[in-house]
């Protein structure tokens, strides 16, 4: 592995480059030694700085779980990151488009834990007794990390590309929906761009909660009621810029709504 002083290095890259909106050169082009296990380590002490700054963390972001998705990256695995909850908007919001770098948005759902999962060994099943209620859910990307050339090291570094979430205002239990079948249809300025269903994800959007429980078992760690867990796009992501009105209908569970100021 790189070094404590090389990781808390490009962490404070990252930070600095989060801070004003930049990009930095990609780490694997400075360190083509780094391994995912590096760049989780980055990612951890970015994370760790940012709680000490006072951030709150309310839950995970899983990517690349999708096979549209993973051909628009070039990555063949799935990675995870966290979110803050001053990165969490409703329906209808504005989104100062300066905020992020590289901005692009994704078709999600995202899942609220009513009690703790743990793996190793964690199902589908396991997982979907753990969800309080899905709800659609927005991603919007924020890359700080130069996009051409950038392998997983550097995606996951860059707290997988993870910038905000819009959450929608239609909440529904395991149990009250097939929740493979949700659709998604994503427009921008009034045009559809994209569309897509969630059983694109790994087969059941819940499915990336149960692998994600699995990886933190590997670390001795769970993930813990109250949690938000997005649960990887099923669309490929949608460029946008300063005054781009958004809106994605995901069918009996509601339509979001965002614009880009």
């Amino acid at each position: 592995m790189m070094d404590a002083e090389t990781i808390a290095g490009l962490a404070e890259e990252l930070a600095e480059a989060d801070r004003t909106h930049t990009v930095i050169p990609r780490i694997t082009a400075r360190h083509p030694e780094a391994t995912i296990d590096d760049s989780y380590a980055i990612q951890g002490v970015w994370r760790d700085r940012m709680i000490a700054a006072g951030r709150t963390l309310v839950g995970r972001k899983i990517g690349l779980t999708s096979k549209a998705m993973q051909q628009a990256t070039g990555i063949t695995e799935p990675d995870y990151g966290v979110m803050f909850d001053d990165t969490v908007y409703p329906t209808g919001a504005a989104i100062p488009v300066d905020h992020f770098s590289n901005v692009r948005i994704e078709v999600e759902l995202a899942f609220v834990l009513k009690t703790p999962l743990a793996g190793p060994g964690c199902t589908l099943e396991d997982a979907l007794a753990a969800i309080d209620y899905a709800v659609p859910a927005l991603e919007v990307l924020n890359s700080h990390i130069e996009l051409e050339g950038r392998t997983i090291v550097d995606t996951i570094s860059d707290n997988a590309a993870y910038g905000a979430m819009v959450l929608g205002d239609v909440h529904r239990r395991p149990d009250e929906i097939d929740l493979r079948w949700v659709p998604g249809v994503l427009s921008r300025n009034g045009e559809i761009e994209e569309t897509g269903v969630a059983a694109g994800v790994l087969g059941h959007p819940a499915a990336g909660v149960a692998w994600l429980a699995d990886k933190f078992a590997q670390h001795g760690a769970r993930l813990e009621a109250g949690e938000i867990i997005l649960a990887g796009s099923f669309t490929r992501p949608m460029w946008v810029r300063r005054g781009d009105e958004v809106r994605c209908d995901f069918g009996e569970m509601g339509v979001i709504e965002c614009r880009f100021v």
